[in-house]
């Protein structure tokens, strides 16, 4: 399996690729890692050096893919933080590569715009691209609750309303692709935590524990995971089971440690073969 996962790099911790890479080449996957920015840390550390990369930047080296045949034999296009909203183009330029050449390829758009309490936080431009154009290319969406209201103007602060939203954004995704979306981090009842799966097999739940943490790059990771298990199994209710399952693995090992960088390498073992598993169940 290949799949090339474009997003943001941190030389300390683990959001964008540093989240994703090694718990995809973990898993046995190939990955080619395309990276948006090059920063010290993440910024919820109250700063940090480096800076997004420029777009021209990243479509040679997308460009540079493309022309040594290396977009010829991918499975799944990853995409996260993007930096920059000119960023966008020639990723979706890639993606048309990589579709040419593999029609089966799968494209896992994680809409990375903001989050509760702190809102918007990304550049101007980023919100109106992932609406207007890469929600249209899109097979799989892994959406935070905030931002599935903000891609479809909606309310989603209940279960309700929060299925009302993913349907609305399902008809806008790629006719030819199987219209799944993920809602991450909903509020359950009891305190737990659920995901919402919204699939052409039906709707789906799967509910854990809520862990005293919330780690960055947990979206991250799990969006990577969750792309794996669907092109592994083709089966979305089965993936959602395994990438929850391995991020609650990889989260409680994180909370045990006493970490706000998530415990990749300690955590590693969870990601093959999750110690505890949750089903999804019909919602």
């Amino acid at each position: 399996m290949r799949i090339v996962s474009v997003q943001s790099w941190v030389a300390f911790g683990h959001v964008g690729n540093s989240a994703a890479l090694f718990p995809l080449q973990r898993l046995g996957a190939e990955v080619v890692g395309v990276h948006t920015v090059q920063f010290s840390n993440h910024p919820g550390h109250g700063g940090f050096g480096g800076a997004a990369l420029p777009a021209a930047h990243i479509a040679a080296v997308l460009e540079g893919l493309a022309t040594r045949g290396f977009l010829a034999a991918v499975d799944g296009v990853l995409s996260g933080y993007l930096g920059e909203a000119e960023t966008g183009p020639p990723l979706l330029a890639a993606l048309a590569q990589v579709r040419r050449a593999n029609p089966a390829a799968l494209y896992c758009c994680d809409p990375v715009i903001g989050d509760e309490g702190p809102g918007v936080y990304v550049r101007p431009g980023l919100p109106e691209f992932f609406a207007a154009q890469a929600v249209p290319q899109a097979d799989l969406l892994t959406p935070n609750r905030f931002e599935l209201g903000l891609l479809t103007n909606r309310q989603c602060h209940s279960l309700t309303e929060a299925i009302e939203a993913g349907a609305a954004l399902r008809r806008r995704m790629r006719g030819a692709g199987p219209g799944i979306v993920l809602v991450s981090s909903l509020d359950a009842p009891g305190g737990d935590i659920d995901m919402l799966l919204l699939a052409p097999a039906g709707r789906f739940l799967l509910r854990t524990p809520r862990l005293p943490i919330t780690p960055n790059g947990a979206g991250d990771l799990l969006a990577a995971l969750f792309l794996f298990h669907h092109l592994r199994t083709g089966d979305a209710r089965a993936a959602l089971e395994e990438a929850g399952s391995s991020l609650f693995g990889v989260i409680a090992t994180t909370a045990a440690a006493g970490t706000r960088e998530l415990a990749l390498i300690a955590a590693q073992a969870e990601l093959v073969a999750p110690s505890r598993r949750f089903a999804a169940e019909p919602c």
